[in-house]
């Protein structure tokens, strides 16, 4: 199986909360997967290849504001390439990577700086239903030729949901744009105290939005109707985002401590979903200090991307003694095998690559999408 994506978008920070920058991977000339699957070994954290990123394709700045507020800038992904930026004062802006199209977006009836978001595809284009698309992309040789014009619904929450109408948030984003706008969405039921969002999925071939939030259940919203409905007290294996893989026909995500790829059907769930395979994952080294929650990142046909997130004081000869952040991107593959008549997956590691950066020069990730 081959890629079915080029592109690895980044979202880089400045020195600054008021600036990021869109940084797109081309996989092709990173490499980061071997031809074929390597044995399955864990590459060893000290003999990493490293990286450097590409270039900003565009700048987003935060706009300068009189408000009694701290200027800052977020940026959220929409499509492959596509990635929507906002600012404390709730100005948007859609930027298309593959023609390097900008456009306006109507407001946000408040600031997301720092919420959860899934993007829901517009009806036809999305997990299950979407299987002639997949096989499009899967023989496209380029992504900006099969990247489509479609509309769909970003799903934003606050990562602390609290029991009052404003934490959750829509955008509509239509092909003509003048279609666009925002509306907000009640909070789940029985939410009667500040509680966290676990994990967050779509589901149903984007009929629903699932989240899991700890210590209170899993809940549904129908993406048509934005009605909740409780679907257990029980929360799903996962933590973070959860990807649904159509070749694989189950949900992919990482575990709650990190250290272990998983997999489960989400398609039911009228009981606690179960992982239905696990996988461990590239360990560091014991000195390195992992500062932010791991990112998945689907790349089709059964490839994905880990980005991981350090602080570490690398043998660079410096006169900051300051850590160093550094994010190490890690290549696997799930590939299906039949044994004995029955169809079984096998998860093998490809490269793992660091990118460090110094203190004076700024640049941490924020985001892998």
């Amino acid at each position: 199986m081959g890629l079915s994506r080029r592109f690895l978008n980044l979202i880089v920070q400045s020195h600054a909360p008021t600036i990021r920058s869109l940084r797109c991977i081309d996989l092709k000339r990173l490499q980061l997967f071997y031809p074929t699957p390597p044995s399955p070994t864990n590459p060893a954290a000290n003999t990493m290849e490293t990286f450097g990123l590409p270039g900003p394709t565009p700048i987003f700045r935060a706009c300068d504001s009189d408000a009694d507020c701290q200027w800052r800038v977020a940026c959220y992904p929409l499509s492959q390439r596509r990635v929507l930026c906002t600012d404390q004062c709730r100005r948007n802006l859609l930027y298309d990577a593959s023609t390097h199209e900008v456009a306006a977006i109507p407001e946000f009836y408040r600031p997301r700086l720092d919420s959860l978001s899934l993007f829901v595809p517009a009806s036809g284009e999305g997990e299950e239903g979407n299987k002639d698309e997949k096989d499009r992309q899967e023989g496209s040789e380029d992504e900006d030729q099969q990247r489509g014009g479609g509309g769909g619904s970003l799903f934003l929450m606050e990562k602390i949901l609290r029991p009052v109408t404003g934490d959750l948030e829509v955008l509509f984003y239509g092909n003509g744009r003048r279609t666009s706008h925002c509306k907000l969405l009640p909070p789940p039921p029985y939410i009667h105290e500040p509680s966290k969002i676990g994990s967050y999925a779509v589901v149903g071939n984007g009929a629903h939005v699932c989240i899991s939030v700890n210590g209170r259940g899993t809940y549904f919203l129908d993406t048509a109707g934005h009605t909740w409905n409780k679907a257990g007290d029980w929360t799903l294996p996962f933590h973070g985002k959860v990807e649904y893989v159509p070749e694989l026909e189950l949900w992919f995500g990482l575990s709650a401590n990190a250290q272990q790829l998983i997999a489960a059907d989400l398609s039911t769930t009228d009981s606690q979903p179960q992982p239905v395979y696990s996988w461990k994952l590239f360990q560091p080294l014991e000195e390195w200090i992992e500062h932010k929650d791991a990112q998945l990142v689907n790349l089709g046909s059964g490839r994905f991307c880990i980005a991981r997130f350090f602080k570490h004081d690398f043998d660079f000869v410096e006169q900051d003694d300051s850590p160093r952040d550094c994010i190490v991107l890690t290549g696997l593959e799930v590939v299906p095998r039949v044994l004995n008549g029955k169809v079984k997956l096998e998860m093998f590691h490809h490269k793992s690559m660091r990118h460090t950066t110094l203190p004076i020069y700024g640049n941490s990730v924020d985001l892998v999408f």
